[in-house]
């Protein structure tokens, strides 16, 4: 069988030639392999970077692609990807990535076993080790910080709801049709839910793994679990069943917070003390797991103020995108049939 390997980059030339040294690290027999390779309107050697890869490497695949995505929106890359990719399976990797070398070699095992859609686990990576970076990555790592998504961390065999950078075979998107160029951020939640819908299952291998490098800053962290927080709140007027109670947790947060607070300056603070003690002890735990399971960290302290800002981040995104969600929804409706 033979694969398509598809990247969206964006202004990623720092991170590009690491990922495409990965793509050229594949076990995968290369005469089996189309590289695709989409630039979004970069401002940086984006564009560059994928013409000098292409030329110096298409002799060895069945083709090396590089398009460009005017719209520059990610769910539009990905369409265009789709539309010129050749191979009977299609890989779908995040430019802001690293994929160990047996990568597509595990996921095309899977599905020359039958499977339609694999994949495996993507935890993050750190862009800088110091302490202050590691600090970030283990709350971006820990339950806490980024849910108890199995694709995440899982370490059984087993179908799951969504994966990241999983491998599909063509007739997935022949069927379940190509994703929704209105979502900027759930655009695979909304994707996955139709192929679901189509009666499709995602197979999760503890096999297979890739690695996503984590913001090294937290104002880039804190800016990003916002932007995730506003799409969930945006996508529940369009998708509401390609959203899990999960994404809902920090929303919830939020307003006990509000609630609470409200009923403490009026004399009721009993509910409030409840509230705060049982995020305290949840944030305490999360911490003593970090502390546990990593490595020695004396910012370690800090991380439950870390917990705290990415909650309420996320959580006021979400609000803010329930509140935008009926205007949004309409002007859709009025410009272009979902």
């Amino acid at each position: 069988m033979t694969v398509s390997l598809c990247v969206i980059a964006l202004n990623e030339a720092a991170f590009l030639p690491k990922l495409l040294n990965d793509l050229s690290n594949q076990t995968y027999p290369k005469n089996k392999t189309e590289i695709v390779l989409v630039d979004s309107g970069s401002d940086d050697d984006t564009k560059r970077i994928m013409d000098q890869f292409a030329t110096e490497n298409r002799q060895d695949y069945l083709d090396i692609k590089v398009l460009d995505n005017p719209k520059r929106i990610q769910a539009a890359g990905w369409n265009r990807a789709l539309q010129a990719a050749d191979g009977d399976v299609v890989i779908r990797i995040d430019a802001h990535t690293h994929i160990p070398s047996e990568f597509t070699a595990k996921n095309m095992e899977n599905i020359q076993n039958g499977e339609y859609v694999s994949g495996g686990a993507r935890p993050c990576i750190s862009e800088n080790q110091t302490a202050w970076g590691d600090l970030l990555l283990e709350v971006e790592n820990s339950l806490f910080g980024s849910s108890f998504n199995i694709s995440r961390r899982g370490n059984k065999k087993q179908y799951v709801n969504t994966m990241f950078h999983a491998a599909y075979r063509r007739e997935v998107f022949a069927v379940a049709g190509g994703f929704n160029e209105n979502l900027l951020r759930t655009e695979d939640n909304e994707m996955h839910y139709r192929i679901r819908q189509a009666g499709y299952r995602f197979c999760f291998d503890p096999e297979i793994s890739s690695y996503q490098y984590a913001r090294n800053s937290l104002r880039k962290m804190i800016k990003q679990k916002y932007s995730n927080g506003y799409w969930i709140g945006l996508t529940l007027g369009v998708c509401p069943g390609c959203i899990s109670l999960f994404h809902l947790v920090p929303l919830v947060f939020l307003i006990g917070i509000l609630f609470t607070t409200s009923l403490a300056l009026l004399g009721h603070g009993f509910l409030a003390w409840i509230m705060w003690c049982a995020y305290g002890l949840f944030t305490l735990t999360g911490t003593i797991a970090c502390a546990v399971g990593g490595k020695a960290n004396w910012l370690l302290p800090l991380m439950p103020i870390l917990f705290f800002l990415l909650h309420i981040s996320y959580g006021v995104g979400t609000l803010v995108g329930l509140v935008k969600m009926p205007f949004w929804v309409k002007s859709i409706q009025n410009g272009r049939k979902m």
